[in-house]
């Protein structure tokens, strides 16, 4: 536990992080935004709520305080684009998906603001991430990180038309085993619609967490929020997510499978 972060410890070799879960705002950095700055509305809503079966289950489970608005925990603390090119969010976000202004006029952050918040929110969530995966990869030999993220079925900023159900990213096949991602795409997630490496390819975390070289597997869910959400009241909706949450408790099964079979058969080829 810690001031800007909640580490629930597990006893599987998998980790679920969830960057865009917090709704909090300091409040000093609450007085210069605006309006629209104070619903939080880009926020991954509700995912410690859908995954709560994840715990029973033995995952650990790492969730933020702060809101990505405050500082985005999935980007590169150096403000590199994710997606060079296209339109992308920064490391503090200035405007909200709709192109609103976050930020009263004049007071975006400084660079040494922006320095500030790495240092109070972005490395511990980091650190805590690393820390994790070592215990988890020193207990089972790999360990697995599964990036849990939602966003609403439609943002014109970003992606035309509506989102498939369910993104997967694994950085184009860089971040983990080809034989994960083939397992994971080989589900059924019938009636809902799936799609790996679309639009969202992974963020930051996955990319620089997944290294399947040294048995770090990181993956990455971008779950539509029409699959859960009354979304444009921004509210949990019961019946749409007990539909929804057997096919996340399969994936999740299968991904502390799949790592607990590979240490099995590294063990059997050690002995």
């Amino acid at each position: 536990m810690s001031n800007s972060y909640t580490l629930i410890k597990g006893s599987v070799p998998l980790l679920i992080s969830m960057p865009h879960n917090g709704e909090a705002i300091p409040k000093d950095i609450a007085e210069v935004m605006t309006e629209k700055g104070h619903e939080v509305a880009d926020t991954d809503w509700y995912m410690d709520r859908l995954y709560a079966f994840a715990q029973k289950l033995g995952a650990y489970i790492l969730v933020p305080k702060f809101n990505r608005y405050v500082i985005d925990l999935n980007r590169d603390p150096d403000g590199v684009d994710l997606y060079p090119g296209a339109n992308n969010t920064e490391l503090c976000p200035t405007t909200a998906f709709d192109l609103s202004p976050l930020y009263k006029n004049d007071c975006q952050p400084t660079p040494e603001q922006i320095s500030e918040r790495v240092e109070l929110y972005w490395q511990p969530y980091h650190q805590a991430l690393a820390s994790t995966m070592q215990e988890i990869k020193a207990q089972f030999g790999q360990a697995i990180l599964l990036e849990a993220h939602s966003i609403r079925s439609q943002v014109p900023r970003f992606f035309q038309g509506q989102l498939p159900d369910f993104n997967f990213g694994n950085a184009d096949g860089k971040s983990c085993s080809p034989e994960l991602i083939s397992t994971i795409a080989g589900l059924d997630y019938a009636p809902y619609t799936m799609v790996c490496n679309g639009r969202f390819k992974g963020g930051y975390i996955t990319r620089a967490f997944g290294k399947p070289e040294i048995n770090y597997h990181a993956i990455q869910l971008e779950l539509s929020q029409f699959t859960y959400m009354n979304e444009q009241a921004m509210t949990y909706n019961e019946t749409l997510a007990v539909q929804v949450q057997p096919k996340l408790e399969t994936l999740v099964k299968t991904l502390i499978a799949f790592a607990s079979a590979e240490n099995a058969n590294k063990s059997v080829t050690n002995s």
